[in-house]
């Protein structure tokens, strides 16, 4: 059976690479193609909603997938812990499935969730976002979703060491977690956590160099997973096994390498 696809946002970086990955695959089709002109009626002829619009523009599409009965993925950054609250009452009333994806690259989610496996360890944690000049928005959905994971890890320990965070120039704080925005041209996206703790640094880098590869295995998984979902999914970690539930190693790792294991991004962890 072939799922319909109404991809909002179709025309922009993201959208297009969505709408690539959606034409190889035999058991999706899209059937509209939502721009900001666009009635966000069009919607009706799709089983499934993917969106990849803008943050202002998200939550409206979101809401009337929802209020039509259809699941929905969405692409678009800016959806916070408290943002995705907001709507998921409506999600468990209809009955339907809204899944959130912050960032769609395996490597990024992998640097993630060893960034929250590390973040009990270490007092002193902060996030440093590098995207592109165009992007819109200020802290990336990524580095917030990094940030409430890292929180989440330290609830048994409490919050980071944040000192003199009063001070504009030292970032905006999310769940505790400093984080620094930096928006230029020369860069598709990269993320640094640097974690800090007494005689010793561990940070943790993703590199996104070429996104339609990088991101195109998480589009195929979420897509798929959003079809049938129930109730609300947030990231990809929540939809692949990413294999660290294993016990600690007893002597930690000093220094981990691996530059172009999955095709399109770089990621690395270096101890100083």
């Amino acid at each position: 059976m072939t799922t319909r696809v109404a991809l909002v946002g179709g025309t922009g970086k993201l959208g297009a690479i969505i709408a690539g990955v959606i034409d190889e695959l035999d058991d999706f089709e899209t059937v509209a193609v939502l721009g900001s002109a666009s009635d966000l009626a069009e919607i009706d002829a799709a089983d499934l909603v993917v969106d990849a619009s803008t943050p202002g523009v998200s939550i409206d599409v979101v809401r009337a997938a929802i209020e039509r009965g259809k699941n929905v993925l969405v692409g678009t950054s800016g959806w916070s812990t408290e943002r995705i609250a907001l709507v998921r009452p409506l999600v468990e009333a209809a009955g339907t499935g809204a899944v959130f994806i912050p960032n769609f690259s395996l490597g990024s989610v992998v640097a993630t969730a060893l960034a929250a496996a590390a973040a009990p360890l270490f007092p002193s944690i902060e996030i440093v976002e590098t995207h592109r000049e165009t992007k819109v928005d200020s802290p990336s959905g990524t580095a917030v979703r990094t940030a409430e994971l890292i929180a989440d890890a330290r609830v048994g320990v409490g919050p980071v060491e944040s000192p003199h965070v009063d001070q504009r120039a030292r970032g905006q704080q999310v769940a505790s977690v400093p984080i620094h925005s930096l928006r230029r041209p020369g860069v598709i996206a990269k993320q640094e956590t640097i974690l800090s703790g007494p005689g010793e640094s561990l940070t943790i880098v993703h590199d996104t160099i070429e996104p339609a590869r990088a991101y195109a295995p998480g589009i195929r998984v979420a897509l798929a997973a959003a079809r049938d979902a129930r109730g609300v999914t947030i990231g990809l970690d929540a939809l692949i096994d990413l294999g660290l539930g294993a016990p600690r190693p007893a002597a930690p790792v000093i220094e981990v390498v691996d530059e172009g294991a999955v095709p399109g991004q770089v990621a690395r962890a270096t101890g100083a």
